[in-house]
């Protein structure tokens, strides 16, 4: 089992760091700079806590015996999501940001909840359960599209797009 979860991840790895610099060399560079590492930062305060909580834990995980957390889907997976999200809502109004989140949300939660029941990428514990996991990725979506809003807002006042 374990082989397969390693290919798998290899797998999921070598193809968001091709899709990577795609999804950021594009204008504004800035803008997807600062959603990238907003998006990285927190990440990984967020999983550190549901990890140190008791929350979840990766029994599959690069560098298990430094961290804690999933380095490639805190550093590389969900950074990758976010900036498409990011991009595709660039010029959305409320509504259609939230009902953007849909697409994006519901392959990852079908993806976390399989891995979870079939395989030791991920355990959830204490009362974690794919609505929690929904509920913080949504939150997690919106927080960092909101932080690059007011970016953009206080830039100049202006979208900067350019």
């Amino acid at each position: 089992m374990m082989k397969i979860e390693n290919l798998f991840l290899k797998l999921i790895n070598f193809i968001s760091i091709l899709l990577l610099p795609f999804a950021i060399i594009k204008r504004p560079l800035k803008d997807w700079i600062i959603v990238y590492l907003v998006s990285c930062m927190g990440n990984s305060f967020a999983d550190r806590f549901l990890v140190s909580r008791g929350y979840l834990k990766y029994k599959v995980r690069p560098f298990p015996h430094r961290v804690t957390i999933h380095l490639p889907f805190d550093f590389l997976h969900f950074p990758l999501f976010l900036l498409y999200y990011n991009q595709w809502t660039l010029h959305s109004k409320p509504l259609g940001i939230i009902l953007k989140l849909f697409p994006f949300l519901i392959p990852q939660i079908i993806i976390e909840t399989i891995a979870e029941r079939r395989t030791d990428l991920i355990s959830w514990k204490r009362g974690w359960n794919w609505q929690h996991s929904i509920i913080s990725m949504a939150c997690k979506y919106l927080l960092c599209r909101g932080i690059i809003a007011s970016i953009r807002v206080l830039n100049n006042k202006e979208t900067s797009i350019t």
